[in-house]
């Protein structure tokens, strides 16, 4: 199901896609094991609202097999920010075969912190079977983020948007 933010164009086909790969995703599962000292792994969850807008079509991205997406959204709960990013998606001629990558800047406060970092989507789709993995850009993070590493899962089954975020930081100065 397309969540109700999201524009519909002649793209709309690969749109529908993207946001199924959004709504299916993997991450390493938070390690309790770490070495005396070493930032300790923290796992939040929350909601986000999220707009995708389809781009013109141009000589880069067709708008049927290659599309081109801004995205924006806003994440509540203890990662309370907004974040703005790009997505590419490429269609393919089997049906539920697709896949997209994305960037986004996220700023605002993560469990009190302020500063910001970039989140990277890689998707596919394989005939229906699902792969999504998003994680932190390394050393992307700014201000008290600084340091910031993680994976982020994200669930859009039930018509909400959710998410997961499993990160390390290392300890406040």
């Amino acid at each position: 199901m397309m969540p109700s933010s999201i524009h519909r164009r002649p793209a709309a086909r690969a749109i529908a896609l993207a946001v199924t790969l959004l709504g299916a995703s993997t991450a390493a599962p938070a390690q309790s094991s770490r070495p005396t000292g070493a930032p300790v792994s923290t796992r939040i969850a929350g909601t986000f609202d999220v707009t995708l807008t389809p781009q013109p079509a141009d000589a880069y991205a067709d708008g049927a097999m290659l599309g081109r997406m801004t995205i924006d959204k806003r994440f509540h709960g203890a990662l309370d920010a907004a974040s703005k990013g790009q997505m590419l998606s490429a269609m393919t001629g089997t049906k539920g075969s697709a896949g997209y990558v994305a960037i986004e800047r996220v700023d605002g406060t993560l469990d009190g912190r302020r500063g910001s970092f970039v989140l990277q989507h890689l998707g596919t789709m394989e005939r229906g079977a699902q792969r999504l993995v998003v994680a932190v850009v390394p050393d992307s993070g700014t201000g008290e983020l600084t340091g910031l590493a993680g994976t982020m899962t994200i669930d859009t089954s039930g018509g909400g948007h959710r998410y997961e975020f499993t990160y390390t930081l290392p300890a406040p100065e």
